[in-house]
């Protein structure tokens, strides 16, 4: 038992000392800095994280998010027609378009789909 704790105690202090040696050789200035920055989408990770952006991006991103989900949603009913396990598939089928309709026909009118607002 205090075997094992004093080699686990042996491999924190080599790991910490590694450590320390690493910090201290490694050549760090200030123009490095933005070099070794992630890029995010076109906005600088030096400035503010709270710039406004348009609102209209995000309204577009989450309409193709829903609608491609749900088309995620009408391969299994492509399946089932080719199968004929369900009988009523068409009923589901008419049911789940007309949902998808609906939505997209509220976007609209809600004035989502305009680029120029």
């Amino acid at each position: 038992m205090f075997m094992n704790l004093s080699m686990i105690f042996i491999f924190m202090i080599i790991a910490l000392i590694m450590m320390l040696i690493c910090s201290i050789i490694s050549k760090k200035t200030f123009m490095d800095r933005e070099k070794n920055s992630p890029f995010e989408c076109g906005f600088d990770p030096m400035n503010s994280a709270r710039i406004p952006f348009s609102l209209h991006f995000f309204l577009i991103a989450m309409i193709f998010l829903i609608f491609d989900v749900e088309i995620t949603l009408i391969f299994p009913l492509i399946m089932v027609f080719n199968m004929s396990i369900l009988k009523n598939w068409i009923f589901i089928n008419m049911f789940f378009m007309m949902i998808l309709l609906l939505g997209i026909y509220h976007e609209w009118n809600q004035g989502a789909l305009n680029w120029t607002n």
